[in-house]
């Protein structure tokens, strides 16, 4: 059953907590960015991924209600010039997004195949192509369909997550935590768009991000060159909290996702937040 407004619930950056109505005016105040999503009760996963990748034909930018609540004090953001070495990771973040997976590639095949041996460490996979991917929540038997609208910097993610948190990524995995729903998202499908939602939300298309959330991101870059990697695993680890919080099936994934995203940029909003570590919802992530 979906949430009527007046009854929505969002966790904390600590857990699933109930926040006051300054999240609710947040949230409509915000622009009418967001990923479109539409579903198929027959076909799940397969709607779930054709959906994430018609979502991301054309640019877009989201101007909403930060800028216009925190008013002109964020101009002098907008118009700091980046440091050197904010400047090198920034272009080296942005060629990564450049690099589709392609199947053919030996390295990008040895990536897929560490991905399922930290997902399923004692299950021998038959092939590249095999009805077994199904079980991490790709959308078919051949996973590298499903990379086409984001490329292979979201399979470098999903690997990352498995290696650096794999107490988290495997709770997430294999649905550990909660009361789940009868019908759950999709893993890998649902990482894929965590990829993508991170990418649009920090402005990372444009030479320089032009929205609150992305200028403070690239202060995080400086201090941590993997800041994009964990923020996706925390963003990984807040949604599902939503998903919770929210009672949600898959029907609702896009306003679990919505909710994810008005969060973390309120986190990348906040002036004490200088490193990756200092945002809130990194207490969520267990190695």
């Amino acid at each position: 059953m979906r949430l009527r407004k007046s009854r929505q619930c969002f966790p904390s950056c600590s857990f699933l907590h109930r926040v006051d109505e300054d999240e609710v005016y947040w949230r409509s105040e915000k622009g009418s960015e967001e990923l479109e999503w539409s579903y198929s009760s027959t076909h799940v996963i397969s709607q779930l991924t054709q959906c994430f990748t018609n979502a991301m034909i054309g640019p877009r930018a989201w101007f909403g209600g930060i800028f216009n609540r925190l008013g002109n004090k964020n101009e002098k953001f907008l118009d700091n010039p980046l440091t050197p070495f904010q400047e090198q990771r920034l272009k080296k973040l942005q060629e990564r997004l450049q690099v589709p997976f392609d199947e053919t590639r030996p390295d990008h095949q040895e990536a897929l195949l560490s991905l399922w041996n930290c997902a399923f460490p004692d299950v021998t996979l038959k092939g590249m192509i095999s009805n077994q991917w199904k079980e991490m929540g790709w959308q078919g038997a051949n996973p590298s369909t499903d990379f086409r609208g984001c490329g292979f910097i979201s399979l470098e993610n999903l690997l990352f997550f498995a290696r650096t948190y794999p107490v988290s990524f495997r709770r997430l995995l294999f649905k550990q935590g909660g009361k789940r729903a009868t019908w759950e998202y999709p893993f890998a499908v649902a990482g894929i768009n965590v990829s993508f939602m991170l990418i649009q939300m920090l402005d990372l298309q444009s030479e320089k991000p032009k929205n609150l959330p992305g200028i403070n991101f690239l202060k995080l870059l400086g201090e941590d060159e993997s800041a994009f990697d964990v923020l996706y695993c925390l963003a990984f680890e807040l949604m599902d909290a939503q998903w919770l919080a929210m009672h949600a099936s898959y029907m609702e994934f896009n306003e679990v996702l919505k909710v994810t995203r008005t969060q973390l940029e309120r986190e990348l909003s906040l002036d004490d937040v200088h490193r990756i570590k200092d945002l809130p919802a990194y207490n969520l992530l267990y190695q």
